[in-house]
């Protein structure tokens, strides 16, 4: 695939790891591990065929205060482990890749998944050429309506209200809107208003896979779809 058929910023959400391991009589958080080792595959992928921006929505504010305590402990360590491999991985480095953390997790996650976060962020923030974002305690609506909170107490009376001055008010104002959403899980529909802004005008994708299951070639097929496609942008 040729890189101007590319996009440049790719989301995904990655749904269907608890009903993976629903499906094969697990515990849910052996979903979550295998949903882990796939993201790290798909990144690898991702950033090899040229994508510039990738990014991941790990959980949601609701998925960290409703899900079952043990389910959301393994989660916890799961990210632990996987952020901390993150560091020092060669790939990253090698290529340049700023890593972001997006959401509340600052006040959701423990001290030492916090340091490790931290670190991953301290350690990548000079890098420029490529991007990857994960999303963790974090809902689109709960962003929007603090964007629309922070204007409010920044803007002058009668000050125009330009897509520029929302975009600097979101959590995302550092990275590009989305050109390709990807949702695995096979239910098309979007959850918690994720990115409603960033995603205004994506080409979206759903996949019948559940994110285990949602490898390298299903992530080449819709790609393969997206280069089929026109973005007309309205026109």
């Amino acid at each position: 695939m040729s890189d101007n058929k590319l996009p440049n910023h790719i989301a995904i959400i990655p749904d269907g790891n608890r009903r993976w391991a629903k499906k094969r009589d697990l515990k849910p958080w052996v979903g979550h591990e295998f949903g882990a080792k796939n993201t790290e595959k798909l990144i690898r992928k991702s950033f090899k065929i040229g994508v510039k921006c990738l990014s991941f929505w790990g959980s949601s504010l609701e998925n960290l205060k409703k899900r079952p305590l043990q389910e959301r402990v393994a989660l916890l360590g799961i990210y632990e482990r996987y952020f901390k491999d993150l560091i020092e991985n060669k790939d990253i480095h090698e290529k340049k890749i700023k890593i972001n953390f997006i959401g509340k997790w600052e006040e959701q996650f423990p001290e030492k998944l916090k340091k490790i976060i931290n670190e991953c962020i301290q350690r990548t923030k000079d890098y420029k050429d490529c991007l990857l974002n994960f999303f963790l305690a974090y809902n689109g609506d709960d962003e929007m309506m603090e964007a629309i909170n922070n204007i409010l107490r920044k803007c002058e009376p009668g000050q125009k209200v330009t897509p520029q001055l929302v975009k600097e008010n979101l959590m995302t104002r550092d990275i590009p809107e989305v050109d390709f959403l990807v949702r695995t899980g096979g239910e098309p529909h979007l959850s918690a208003g994720f990115m409603m802004w960033d995603i205004a005008n994506s080409q979206m994708y759903f996949s019948h896979k559940l994110f285990p299951d949602f490898n390298e070639n299903e992530l080449e097929k819709a790609l393969e779809d997206y280069k089929k496609r026109v973005r007309r942008m309205g026109e």
